[in-house]
């Protein structure tokens, strides 16, 4: 049964979903990959529309998988698919522009992170509503972090107190994240950083465990287990 998005919401999610993913190691695309018998990109989008205040979703997916991005989520809600760009800011910038006129908050959502609840989501929208230009979620760091030279040599040990691990959706208002992406630069890992360059401070709410990054061949493991468990 196809999910309907709330007419009366506020928020576009995009979803850069264009990249190739090596570090899974060689096949598909990486947001097509499987996970549980079902493609990244369909966890992802699922939980999306789990979250009331979501208008609008745009996926920017690989240019040659956009037919089959459109058949694979149609059944599941009516998301916009656009080509993506060469990198993740071109494909966020390609999503951006096929926003409709209404929603004021934007949320950039990697389709890696498949688990990330609807609660997430909402937290980081609200954040946005209440005021904030630019919101991410984040988790402390809990390893000791060393800084090392190009020889592997440690240079230092680096106080974590005072470090996050960022995660995904980011949100902003609309405004702020299409000047940002029409000021250009140097292309960074997240749309937090773009906002940053622009002088805009950039508010931080508690992230999820079950937000994890599905990078490596061990982090579908991982998810797979924390879907068995009702995840």
């Amino acid at each position: 049964m196809t999910a309907q998005l709330n007419p009366c919401g506020d928020v576009a999610v995009l979803v850069p979903a264009a990249g190739a993913g090596v570090r899974l190691g060689p096949g598909r695309p990486k947001a097509l990959r499987l996970l549980a018998g079902e493609p990244l990109l369909l966890h992802a989008v699922r939980r999306l529309t789990g979250a009331p205040s979501v208008h609008t979703i745009v996926v920017a997916a690989p240019a040659v998988e956009v037919a089959a991005v459109r058949e694979l989520l149609a059944p599941v809600a009516p998301v916009t698919v656009v080509p993506g760009g060469a990198d993740r800011q071109a494909s966020v910038a390609a999503a951006l522009a096929a926003v409709p006129v209404g929603p004021g908050i934007i949320l950039v959502h990697d389709a890696a992170r498949a688990l990330t609840p609807p609660a997430l989501v909402e937290s980081v929208a609200a954040a946005v509503r209440a005021g904030h230009d630019a919101v991410i979620p984040v988790l402390p760091v809990v390893d000791t972090i060393k800084e090392v030279d190009a020889d592997e040599m440690v240079l230092g040990t680096v106080d974590r107190a005072s470090l996050r691990a960022v995660q995904t959706p980011q949100g902003f208002r609309r405004a702020v994240l299409t000047a940002a992406h029409a000021a250009g630069g140097d292309a960074l890992t997240d749309d937090a950083g773009l906002v940053e360059k622009q002088g805009v401070t950039v508010h931080c709410v508690p992230g999820s465990e079950l937000a994890l990054k599905i990078t490596r061949p061990f982090d579908l493991t991982l998810a797979e287990h924390l879907l068995a468990t009702g995840r």
